[in-house]
């Protein structure tokens, strides 16, 4: 087996693949390449065997999160009280308490969660107590649109089926703990030792960077990072582990405290613990893994090369827990360490480290390319080069401090805050030049995802042209670096080639956004982009851009838009513009003559050169090659929804009709002054509300469908029931989006098809 453990490994890999993607084809594949190797002679009868057995195995062990989920929405027996042993730390933020509880009467985890009040007493909430819990198990929410982060997908990942929302801790009755709890404490103790002795500008680094708890660290700076593929710094991973692992022997052997056969059992032995109090995220994990592995097999004198270790490490976490194949973290740290330990002659053959550090970092962002355009839907290639910059700094610097700093802090006296001052002062001028970096040089590819078919491609021309550098064949790896890139375009240029187009009505809740996909991206037109708004201070908040909008545009490759048609001034139909232009492309913003824009947004339209055009009725408006009718307002009537710009335009061989908030009154006016307007999509003026959808109104236009941009159990009780009924008894099809999701209208030429986000 020795030197071939990566075979059963990708045995593993292939069985999860037939799971996630519900084919078996991978699983084949990898049986007829195994036997075909078998008959060859390359590989002997056990690791064929071995392998085989392990795949089969692993397909039935590793869980269909689908499966799973048809299983419990058919499942509506659930109890009110739940009874179990809370399986997880706690996690306990300024907003809310939640933690994993795994159910005696069916082994199943369940997530419970408490959000506080404003004066809130300590709770005794422990690691491995037996609890009783008054509340009902509910499925948790569901993605509404395409390109949305799955609240309920993660949670399937991590092996929680339900949810639990409680109203007090008078609702918990817990008792006991488990031996894990007091290394929790430990780690709770520690953070809130850090955080109290050193100042707030280091312990939230030292807490990141040592502990693996990144909630201290401002989100500005998580997400800069995210835009930056510099994730993996704040994730504790192999440099962390090295440098601990190299710091504790060095110490250890340099002070003769203990033998070096004595020094490495102390690592042994320290590891597991380190892993756990680290937060025991996968990448901490997997390095701890190795590590411990490698010295306890140079305890027994045999000799495993670093691939096998990685691949009996990936199986024995696989192993210990069936759900983390489904871990991003898990799948990142794995495919990276993989990528570079199979390049490791290529990295060695430069012996200059910033070249070397270069080599490193392309390699990384090549391997993780297709994980990160499936799971973010963009990619930063000039975060290639600044990863050389910001890697040696966090590797020599930042870390080394951290980790010094944490034994300092209980005895160093006076020397603990001058060595503060001096960290804090680099640092803080190191963070202000990745700021600036990235608003002058963030120009990120926004692709889109990656498909199976792209992925498969991607990745088998990737090991050649690896092997080809290996080798040391320049001609042949810059053909190969040439057949890299081509794919990359192609997927990128792919709605340029399409003939298709879409019409998608997101479900932002209790607002309006649509999306216009023109074929062969000949226009990309955004109607309204509303958003929610803050109940503390009744400001507009950026939830539905980053949630919604946003995974939205990128996921479909957008990061431009030719015109952004704002019907009205309300929050709920363009309060993500600020947001829209502080971070996309928008060309030129559209609204009807009597719009009026506060003084914050016209600075801002001003900064951002986003060109304004008014417009009234009779206008007509062309985007791309679509021409777009305004049928109202064609006068002041001193009423921002009456004032709604209502558009008329013909997509996939059918007239729409966007109507904005108008009213009865305006409806009128409307069927008044265009006797023969006739509409077969009809967007329903104000989310249903019954001062609007007026019988006389859609006995003129004959709408065939209507579409209802509303919120899920709204305040409001859109859409109003008398509405629904007239909608009805016109015979419409009614697509609403608190019942159906994002809805969308796929068309080419001039037929088109409706489908909707859920059924």
């Amino acid at each position: 087996m020795k030197g071939y453990w990566y075979v059963p490994a990708l045995g593993i890999v292939s069985s999860a693949l037939s799971i996630i993607y519900h084919s078996n084809w991978f699983i084949l594949v990898f049986f007829i390449w195994l036997l075909v190797l078998y008959y060859d002679k390359r590989l002997g009868k056990l690791i064929t065997l071995t392998s085989i057995a392990l795949s089969i195995f692993f397909y039935f062990y590793i869980p269909n999160l689908e499966t799973i989920l048809h299983k419990e929405v058919t499942n509506t027996s659930y109890e009110t009280d739940v009874a179990g042993r809370i399986a997880s730390p706690i996690n306990e933020s300024s907003s809310k308490i939640d933690f994993e509880l795994e159910e005696y009467t069916s082994n199943k985890k369940l997530l419970i969660v408490y959000y506080k009040n404003k004066q809130e007493i300590k709770h005794n909430l422990k690691f491995g107590a037996t609890c009783n819990i008054e509340g009902t198990p509910e499925l948790p929410s569901q993605r509404r649109n395409p390109g949305q982060f799955d609240y309920q997908h993660f949670l399937l990942s991590k092996g929680i089926t339900h949810e639990v929302v409680i109203n007090s801790l008078d609702s918990i009755n817990c008792s006991g703990s488990s031996t894990l709890n007091k290394i929790h404490t430990i780690r709770s103790s520690v953070i809130s030792y850090t955080s109290d002795k050193l100042s707030p500008q280091t312990s939230i680094w030292l807490n990141a960077l040592v502990l693996g708890d990144d909630s201290q660290l401002p989100e500005e700076t998580i997400e800069l990072f995210q835009r930056w593929n510099l994730s993996h710094l704040l994730a504790i991973s192999g440099l962390h582990v090295g440098l601990i692992v190299g710091l504790l022997y060095f110490l250890l052997i340099k002070l003769n405290i203990l033998t070096k056969e004595k020094a490495q059992w102390v690592i042994i032995f320290f590891l597991p613990l380190y892993a756990l109090i680290a937060g025991g995220e996968p990448s901490v994990w997997r390095a701890s893994s190795m590590v411990l592995l490698f010295l306890l097999i140079n305890k027994v004198r045999y000799k495993f090369s670093v691939t096998d270790v990685l691949s009996i490490v990936f199986i024995l976490q696989i192993l210990m827990d069936k759900y983390i194949i489904y871990s991003i973290g898990f799948q990142l740290s794995f495919s990276v360490t993989m990528g570079l330990l199979l390049s490791k002659r290529w990295l060695a053959q430069t012996n200059v480290s910033i070249f070397s550090i270069l080599k490193i970092s392309f390699l990384a962002q090549m391997v993780i390319l297709p994980l990160q355009l499936l799971y973010f839907s963009t990619f930063q290639p000039l975060s290639i080069l600044l990863n050389v910059i910001v890697v040696p700094y966090f590797s020599f610097f930042v870390i080394p401090i951290m980790f010094l700093l944490l034994p300092l802090s209980l005895f160093a006296g006076i020397l603990l805050p001058s060595i503060e001052i001096l960290f804090n002062r680099i640092h803080e001028h190191f963070i202000s030049f990745i700021y600036f970096v990235d608003q002058f040089a963030y120009y990120p590819w926004v692709i889109g995802s990656f498909s199976l078919g792209s992925t498969i491609v991607y990745y088998s021309i990737l090991l050649i042209f690896l092997k080809k550098l290996e080798l040391a064949k320049l001609k042949q790896s810059f053909l190969y670096g040439c057949f890299l890139s081509l794919v990359i375009m192609a997927i990128a240029l792919r709605p340029y080639f399409s003939p298709v187009g879409s019409v998608t009505m997101l479900d932002i809740g209790q607002g309006d956004a649509m999306v216009v996909e023109l074929p062969y991206r000949k226009g990309i037109i955004l109607i309204d982009a509303g958003a929610r708004v803050s109940f503390e201070d009744g400001q507009t908040t950026p939830g539905v851009y980053k949630q919604i909008l946003k995974p939205y545009l990128f996921s479909r490759g957008i990061r431009e838009i030719d015109a952004l048609f704002i019907s009205h001034e309300d929050s709920d139909h363009m309060g993500s513009l600020p947001f829209m232009l502080d971070n996309v492309d928008v060309n030129k913003v559209i609204v009807s003559e009597y719009y009026e824009f506060d003084d914050q947004l016209t600075r801002l339209l001003v900064k951002t050169e986003t060109q304004v055009e008014r417009f009234k009725t009779d206008n007509e408006i062309v985007v791309g090659e679509q021409d777009f009718y305004v049928i109202s307002p064609n006068q002041d009537k001193q009423n921002t929804n009456e004032n709604s710009l209502v558009l008329y335009t013909a997509l996939g061989g059918k007239s729409w009709l966007f109507t904005g908030d108008i009213g009865r009154e305006t409806e009128k006016e409307i069927i008044a002054l265009y006797p023969n307007l006739k509409v077969d999509v009809l967007k329903v003026a104000h989310h249903g509300s019954n001062s609007s959808t007026d019988k006389d109104f859609l006995k003129q236009i004959k709408p065939t469908y209507a579409l209802i941009s509303v919120g899920l159990n709204n305040s409001y009780g859109h859409p109003h029931n008398e509405v629904i009924k007239t909608l009805e008894e016109k015979n419409l099809v009614i697509f609403r989006t608190d019942k159906h999701g994002a809805i969308q209208y796929y068309f080419k030429d001039d037929d088109g098809t409706f489908f909707t986000h859920f059924p």
